[in-house]
């Protein structure tokens, strides 16, 4: 897990890998380092904690050459360490990588390169990839590498270094994303496009099994076997300014403010025009397609899986398809019942989460149709997928999921409408109103956004609590989840969330005089049962924040404070009630002195196991 960029041209290569970099730094942030070719020799810098530290130690002396890689680390194999910082070169130094992933294989191979006399300096599995490209060598530089490649097993983004062919850039990918950029006598490489866009909007986005020869002047892209593969340029049509804060103190809070229009452009080009039906082009379903599916299963991670969860309620409630939700960590391991008469639908912002990779794979070997909600136009997950609905909610930065969780519920929703219409589980009546309250949602976030005062007061006011609890039924309950999980991630408190009907089943124990509940009370088919919940953890001395539509001032009398959000149908209020949970995790953060956007042990994507 990690950032990871090249160049190769006219102009000097360190200033744009250090440029890159600082725009992958959410990819993985424990070390840093840069390999360039000086004309001599390859000169390796690097150095552990945040690329601010390499930054400063080759300021005086910065490396000077116009071929050169990058790489921001997440540790997964050896601590975060100088030694164990990427790039990693062999014995000699001639040949220098980078990485991005696991190598399973890597204890047999460096085991069998030390009897052979290689000499290994770290403890990852990375190093082990220079040292056997320095064993295979023969002088052709491709032929190398696709000797190395192999050889080793596992899942990998790779960009090749050698001093011996001091013109060219080799990479590679398996299951980990990575991109060529097109320049003019100069191009570049990069684990993900915001790291090149400010230099080009010209891409290749490289699939599975392929390998590109970049020099400055050429891209060659073959598959394993050599053969050529010809490739569509992908035009990159973000702003530029899109992947900076735009005048907010954080990333995080930024794309909280950016969701109005990520739920806006989501929504787009989906619903039909005179607003009485969902249109999904993508897909082109009909009802025997949607009736041959005995059931749907999801699988998903963090928050993603939350998402998912509403996305269960909205299917079976709407389309009455029974669906079932997992973990994909959890998904390959227990022998799921998938086969022909299965929907998978698998959801990853990214779209490179590893485990949910793994489960989407394994379900197509058993035979299942699969569908990706994926935010990354051309990510694993995509190409992967039969089917894709993307979420266009654009780049998102901070390692907390705000703007990603919104738009997939939205699509999730959108999803539930379409399957409903097929197969004639709501009337057309229905389904025009459920359209009407739904174009509605982007302004309603926004008037949400609208007034946070409230919600820094509490955040300060509680922010310093070691313990919060989260309460909800029905969606109220998944919401709850999300809310919990923001909490955990960037404050550092510890945040549980509980269906509230469980409190009597062992959560009444931990309240105590003092701990702030977070108490969801949108819901109102089971408002008198939630009601009830929230009278028994005041009775405990808790101190109650209520989640409630505006109107609902009998909520007051039970609670200590209320957070109101537009009044909407009981099935879209999820989308307004995340965001105050969304923000009183931004501030609680803020009161508490945390780095927002990069919280401790934690990356952006997944993409390992």
């Amino acid at each position: 897990m990690c950032g990871i960029v090249g160049y190769v041209g006219d102009n000097q290569a360190a200033p744009f890998l250090l440029e890159g970099l600082s725009k992958l730094e959410y990819r993985g942030y424990d070390s840093a380092g840069i390999a360039v070719f000086d004309g001599k020799g390859i000169r390796v810098e690097k150095s552990v904690g945040r690329l601010a530290a390499l930054r400063d130690k080759i300021k005086d002396n910065m490396p000077v050459g116009t071929i050169g890689i990058g790489h921001t680390r997440w540790a997964t194999h050896g601590r975060p360490s100088d030694r164990n910082a990427h790039p990693h070169t062999d014995c000699s130094g001639d040949f220098v990588i980078v990485h991005n992933g696991i190598i399973e294989n890597y204890l047999s191979l460096k085991e069998e390169l030390i009897e052979t006399g290689h000499d290994f300096k770290s403890e990852t599995d990375t190093e082990v990839v220079a040292h056997l490209l320095e064993e295979v060598y023969n002088g052709d530089f491709v032929s190398s590498v696709r000797e190395v490649l192999r050889r080793i097993e596992g899942s990998y983004s790779l960009v090749f270094m050698s001093k011996k062919h001091p013109e060219e850039l080799i990479c590679t990918k398996q299951d980990n994303p990575l991109v060529i950029g097109i320049g003019e006598g100069e191009n570049f490489i990069a684990s993900d496009i915001p790291a090149i866009i400010a230099r080009t909007r010209r891409t290749y986005i490289m699939n599975d099994g392929e390998l590109a020869v970049v020099t400055k002047d050429a891209i060659k892209i073959t598959n394993r076997a050599g053969e050529p593969v010809t490739k569509k340029v992908f035009e990159v049509n973000w702003n530029a300014e899109a992947a900076e804060k735009g005048g907010y103190e954080h990333f995080m809070l930024k794309e909280i403010h950016e969701q109005p229009k990520a739920v806006r452009d989501t929504m787009s080009q989906r619903i039909a025009k005179d607003g009485k039906s969902i249109v999904m082009k993508e897909l082109k379903w009909d009802a025997d397609y949607l009736n041959s599916f005995r059931k749907v299963h999801m699988v998903a991670c963090g928050t993603a899986y939350h998402a998912a969860l509403v996305g269960k309620f909205y299917i079976e409630r709407l389309a009455r398809i029974p669906v079932e939700v997992d973990v994909a960590s959890e998904f390959r391991y227990r022998q799921p019942i998938v086969d022909e008469s299965t929907l998978l639908i698998v959801v990853s912002q990214s779209g490179e989460t590893s485990d949910t990779l793994a489960a989407l794979k394994e379900s197509k070997r058993l035979g299942a149709k699969t569908l990706a909600l994926t935010n990354v136009v051309g990510s694993s997950i995509a190409r992967e997928a039969d089917q894709v609905l993307y979420t266009w909610a654009g780049p998102e930065i901070a390692v907390a999921s705000t703007k990603a969780y919104t738009t997939q519920i939205i699509l999730f929703f959108m999803l539930a409408l379409y399957m409903a219409e097929l197969k004639g589980s709501q009337t057309p009546e229905a389904v025009e109103s459920l359209i009407g309250k739904l174009k509605e949602i982007p302004a309603q976030i926004g008037e949400t956004l609208s007034d946070v005062e409230p919600i820094k007061t509490f955040a300060k006011q509680y922010g310093f609590n070691e313990d919060v609890f989260y309460i909800g039924r029905s969606l109220d309950y998944e919401v709850a989840l999300e809310g919990a999980l923001k909490l955990k991630e960037i404050s550092y408190i510890h945040a549980e969330a509980y269906a509230a009907g469980e409190l009597k089943h062992g959560t009444l124990a931990l309240i105590v005089e003092g701990v702030p509940v977070i108490a969801l009370a949108t819901q109102k088919s089971v408002y008198e049962k939630t009601l009830s919940n929230i009278k028994e953890v005041k009775a405990r001395d808790a101190v109650v924040i209520g989640i409630a539509a505006q109107g609902n001032t009998d909520l007051e009398k039970y609670v200590d404070h209320v957070i109101y959000i537009p009044n909407t149908d009981e099935l879209l209020i999820p989308i307004l009630a995340v965001v105050p949970l969304q923000l009183l995790a931004y501030y609680a953060a803020i009161t508490r002195g945390c780095d927002v956007d990069k919280p401790r042990n934690l990356a952006k994507s997944v993409t390992v196991e």
